[in-house]
């Protein structure tokens, strides 16, 4: 069902809502090509993009699977890998990964031999295997953004949509944040739906992207 620029798509108890203008658009990360990152002033020369702050974790499963991850890899392709031998979290809660030189403890810096950006995306890529299974999900989901409401008939409804800087809280106001403002990220050569298509069917579970897919690529 499509109505107010949005798709709906109902799967048992969960009412999907994707935003169709967000969806369609040509959306795509501009790390390392003009990303001026999350800092109060423009950094691009930092290669931070949204990583200057410590991920934070979504339960204790995925502080698990992030623990595993760190302890697969190795110094060649990790710049802190030193620094993680103290461990990979701020505190014993296991809610958010440290920062070390100024960001994740996981960015590689952009003149580390080893490659620079995540070094669990790198390393995933390295053995061929999905980055979304070695990184916390806030860190692989971004930009897209799922905010979810029960309904009073028992059904929980997901707007799905691109971050705002207002998702960001009150650090938000402050921030130099290009991501999904202005033009310079909607240069990709795919529409959201296809080039997230992973990220989406991690998020919503394949029949639900599938069937997205199916109404937004069909001719006006």
């Amino acid at each position: 069902m499509q109505h107010d620029g949005v798709e709906e798509i109902v799967d048992g108890d969960t009412v999907w809502r994707f935003d169709r203008t967000f969806m369609l658009s040509n959306w795509t990360c501009i790390w390392g090509r003009g990303c001026q990152g999350i800092l109060p002033s423009p950094a691009e020369h930092l290669g931070h993009g949204c990583c200057s702050f410590g991920a934070e974790i979504d339960g204790d499963d995925e502080a698990r699977l992030v623990e595993a991850s760190a302890a697969a890899l190795r110094p060649e392709r990790f710049e802190n890998f030193a620094a993680a031998t103290d461990g990979v979290f701020s505190d014993d809660t296991f809610t958010n990964t440290r920062v070390v030189n100024g960001a994740c403890i996981f960015l590689n810096g952009p003149e580390f031999s080893g490659g620079a950006g995540c070094a669990l995306h790198l390393a995933a890529t390295d053995v061929d295997e999905s980055p979304i299974d070695w990184k916390p999900s806030v860190c692989w989901q971004l930009p897209i953004r799922v905010e979810w409401e029960m309904r009073d008939d028992g059904t929980e409804l997901a707007n799905v949509r691109g971050w705002q800087r207002s998702d960001w809280g009150a650090d938000g106001e402050a921030m130099s944040w290009c991501c999904t403002e202005g033009t310079a990220a909607y240069v990709g050569d795919q529409p959201v739906f296809e080039s997230l298509a992973e990220e989406l069917g991690a998020i919503t579970g394949k029949a639900v992207a599938v069937e997205l897919r199916r109404r937004l690529a069909r001719p006006e």
